[in-house]
């Protein structure tokens, strides 16, 4: 790929200035949005809440989960909140069985001063205890630039999954979801108790879509005597798309638009492809924007290590008239954009921030920072006694594989980190660890699941005469071939010594992994490569962060990780 279609992060396309009422479209942005692992977007605007959009997107089997961002001006997005942010709000989220489990598509609403999102906890398999596959829930906030303001799971019954709420003019609450694919797939409606999570007795199949696999991710939209019902067909891959069907009675019968699907990159040769998964909404002058999930891969659906990614359109929606979408594309032009405006509160970065983070004494875990599943809370030390602006990580027992490569069991992994935003960028830390006992490992590393990760790490290894010494080790674990693993001593005159550990994706293809003296930068040493298609898979995203593990053994060690460093240097666009 040609590096004249890299925009870089520090020169990127300025937004092209008009006048703020014109109709036309005048405005120019980058996709996506919400780069990196932010699948399944839902978004909304609140006017009462000083006209600020919230989007919503998937976790799966993340914590903190469900990621909530808030923009004024729709490109500079800002995590204010996770709506999973406290073990006891998904106790269960710590026993997901696969590596695509976990947090599914909420659908993020608000309702009389209330915040509410609706999600599936989804299991593997089922459960042999009294938990169904498909766990639906609903979190409620009256402030969601308050992470403690997001209330406990209610749970509602509901066999399926993708769930979406919709206040009727007559009171009730109608949800719709996706009718499992293993039975027979389709959209079905019932009426819950937003706040109780009581389902009534009424449930109806009211649309199976086009044709396409697994219709999914169903929205309702009421407009000009009309229900409009959305969805996503042909499974979340290159043959993505979105479909739209309308009806007079919210309990149907629904009329498919002629020309679906309304929106699709599938049997193109575009670079953004698997577009669909979308959600639709207006701001204050009348404008309606969609978004939607997409991949970064081409159509050759190789190399797309941050996986599914938020992505933001215009849409023209004349009175009585079918929505039309504007194709997906890097760089979009589209009605006025609101004024720039940053003006936002909540505990997270802005998506473009670059981490400069060094652990301060009384500081917490940066809210972007995220563990896989249920973190163990002692196992991460912020500032310890003897260790200013450090965080120490304990070693767990397992390391980033696991048991199977799916399933982690309650004692957890030890690891924490953030999401890879940037088509190119350098992750650094500084590590100090040293262990006498044999197996102990800790390191840095790109983790999309527990069977797809690439990792850099130093392990009390045995010599050749019997003693245990300090080694780089390089491995990567996937469903694809993967290169030999690399073991190399660390050189004598770095024992004992902090080192930086780097991860760096210096092009579209391939990271690099190295190490260094942390007071001799200029020694620094690429111990090996990873291609990024070998963390291409499934429906989540890569993490850069840091992890320690015994690797089965029974004893501990702690390693002190400092100046925490991701800069952003470019997104391919095209």
């Amino acid at each position: 790929m040609s590096l004249k279609y890299l925009i870089l992060s520090i020169a990127s396309f300025a937004h092209v200035c008009f006048s703020y009422g014109t109709p036309s479209r005048n405005s120019t942005y980058d996709n996506p949005i919400l780069p990196g692992f932010h699948p399944d977007p839902s978004c909304i605007f609140v006017k009462e809440w000083d006209e600020t959009f919230f989007c919503a997107s998937s976790s799966f089997s993340v914590f903190p989960g469900v990621p909530v961002h808030a923009s004024k001006d729709l490109q500079n997005w800002k995590l204010i909140s996770n709506a999973l942010n406290r073990r006891e709000q998904l106790p269960t989220l710590a026993i997901t069985n696969g590596s695509t489990s976990g947090i599914w598509a909420p659908a993020i609403r608000y309702h009389e001063g209330t915040f509410y999102i609706l999600t599936t906890l989804v299991f593997d398999k089922e459960l042999q205890t009294n938990l169904s596959r498909w766990d639906n829930i609903i979190l409620k906030s009256k402030n969601p630039f308050d992470a403690s303001s997001w209330t406990n799971a209610v749970h509602f019954n509901f066999s399926g999954y993708d769930t979406s709420p919709f206040w009727h003019e007559n009171g009730k609450v109608y949800v719709t979801g996706s009718h499992p694919w293993e039975l027979q797939p389709g959209i079905n409606m019932v009426t819950v108790d937003i706040e109780t999570g009581a389902v009534g007795d009424d449930l109806i199949n009211i649309w199976n879509g086009t044709g396409g696999l697994a219709p999914e991710g169903p929205h309702h939209y009421f407009k000009d005597g009309w229900y409009y019902l959305m969805i996503a067909e042909g499974g979340t891959g290159l043959n993505h798309m979105e479909t739209i069907a309308r009806a007079k009675d919210i309990e149907g019968p629904y009329d498919p638009y002629p020309r679906n699907p309304l929106l699709t990159n599938a049997n193109t040769t575009q670079y953004f492809q698997t577009v669909g998964h979308a959600d639709l909404f207006e701001d204050s002058r009348g404008y309606w924007w969609g978004v939607a999930l997409s991949t970064r891969s081409g159509p050759e659906f190789i190399t797309y290590p941050m996986g599914r990614e938020t992505v933001l359109y215009p849409v023209t929606w004349k009175t009585g008239d079918w929505p039309v979408d504007s194709a997906v594309r890097g760089v979009m032009n589209s009605w006025p954009l609101p004024p720039v405006n940053k003006d936002l509160g909540g505990s997270g970065p802005f998506i473009k921030d670059p981490d400069n983070i060094d652990f301060a004494p009384g500081s917490k875990l940066p809210a972007h920072f995220v563990h896989w599943r249920n973190p163990i809370d002692a196992n991460y030390v912020i500032s310890p006694p003897g260790h200013p602006n450090t965080l120490r990580l304990t070693s767990s027992k397992l390391n980033l594989t696991a048991l199977d490569g799916n399933y982690a069991g309650p004692e957890g992994q030890t690891f924490v980190g953030r999401r890879q935003v940037d088509t190119l960028f350098t992750y650094s830390v500084v590590m100090d660890f040293a262990s006498e006992v044999e197996q102990m490992e800790a390191g840095v590393t790109v983790f999309l699941t527990q069977n797809h990760h690439i990792d850099l790490g130093v392990t009390t290894l045995r010599t050749s005469n019997g003693t245990l010494a300090p080694h780089f080790t390089w491995r990567a674990v996937s469903q694809i071939p993967t290169p030999d693993p690399i073991t190399t001593p660390v050189s004598a005159n770095w024992t004992g010594k902090p080192l930086v550990m780097e991860i760096k994706a210096f092009n579209l293809t391939h990271y690099s992994f190295s190490a260094g003296p942390a007071d001799a930068m200029s020694m620094m040493q690429t111990i090996g490569y990873g291609a990024a298609s070998l963390v291409s898979y499934g429906f989540t995203g890569t993490l850069v962060g840091v992890y320690a593990t015994s690797n089965g053994g029974n004893s501990t060690a702690d390693a002190y990780f400092s100046k925490w460093r991701y800069i952003g240097q470019g997104q391919f666009l095209d």
